[in-house]
């Protein structure tokens, strides 16, 4: 009894206490290392401040998720949505862990950095598909030039492409109706809540409020958004030149990392998807772009951790 209470309470050790321990900031040197110690403490702390369940999370899981974004050089602002820490009820540990997830703007920085190739992902609307030949490669589109009613037109399909300096060049185009198929055989949470046939009624508005909660999964909130993270992913893993830091987050990409760097990956349905939704949903107003991305923003109780993390 005494050693069950004894781990609840070292469970419920808050994150800024079990980030100023001697071996946990040797960890975080060992990383991160120098000035940028500070920036990387008060980032986490701000992520984890925005996304309440976060909190429940054991802290190795929440530190491990935040390292390697930053071995990756990635931000964990959700704003940004380079990448994710998920929380997930872990049934076999007892306890919610956080999963490190690649977000699609994260897939674009990392192929952009690798200095391979340019590449591009977009949704297309209704409308816009003239032709697409899968053998040749080739697609012919019209996009619509209104800004405003291109973003009003429903999502008909999704394209992907990347170009080598050498010339070699690589596309993909997925229906819609095919990126539907894959997102109930891979997301368990959109499977159960009734997939195709419930995005459509919330897409028109048909879903009373009272039932909304069941549709919190990323694909309901942001399918696009998801879409195109999928393509990335399939056309990069399948015929990009990945750099090692590509190979590092495709490898990791849907994970909870422990402590002696292994990966576990969870099972799907114990995600909760919703806070990735959440996250990406939210915009940043444009006078905090800066900092933000800067790594410079704060928000209250860093600064007493920003102070003394790394001062012996």
């Amino acid at each position: 009894m005494a050693v069950n209470n004894s781990l609840a309470k070292k469970q419920k050790m808050g994150l800024t206490a079990y980030l100023t321990q001697d071996a946990v900031k040797n960890q975080i040197n060992s990383v991160v290392g120098g000035k940028n110690g500070t920036r990387f403490v008060s980032s986490i702390i701000s992520a984890v401040q925005t996304t309440p369940a976060l909190q429940e999370c054991t802290n190795p899981s929440i530190l491990s998720a935040a390292l390697l974004g930053e071995a990756l050089n990635l931000s964990p602002s959700p704003q940004l949505g380079q990448f994710y820490m998920v929380p997930f009820d872990n049934k076999k540990k007892g306890c919610k862990e956080a999963q490190f997830q690649l977000g699609y703007k994260g897939y674009i920085q990392l192929a952009i950095r690798s200095g391979y190739y340019k590449l591009n992902v977009l949704a297309i609307k209704e409308g816009e598909l003239v032709h697409y030949d899968p053998l040749e490669e080739v697609v012919a589109v019209n996009l619509i030039e209104d800004d405003i009613l291109r973003e009003e037109a429903p999502t008909m399909g999704y394209y992907a492409m990347f170009e080598y300096e050498n010339g070699f060049r690589k596309t993909m185009y997925w229906s819609k109706k095919k990126m539907l198929a894959h997102a109930e055989k891979y997301s368990f949470a959109f499977y159960k809540n009734g997939g195709a046939k419930s995005l459509e009624l919330l897409e028109q508005g048909k879903i009373p409020e009272k039932e909304m909660w069941k549709y919190s999964s990323f694909w309901f909130k942001d399918f696009d958004g998801m879409a195109l993270k999928t393509m990335l992913r399939q056309l990069i893993s399948k015929w990009g030149i990945m750099s090692i830091d590509l190979q590092k987050a495709i490898d990791k990409d849907m994970a909870v990392l422990q402590e002696d760097g292994s990966a576990e990956y969870v099972d799907n349905g114990d995600l909760e998807e919703n806070v990735v939704a959440d996250q990406e949903l939210k915009e940043v107003a444009p006078e905090e772009n800066d900092s933000v991305a800067a790594g410079t923003s704060k928000q209250e109780g860093t600064s007493d951790i920003e102070s003394e993390f790394f001062n012996n």
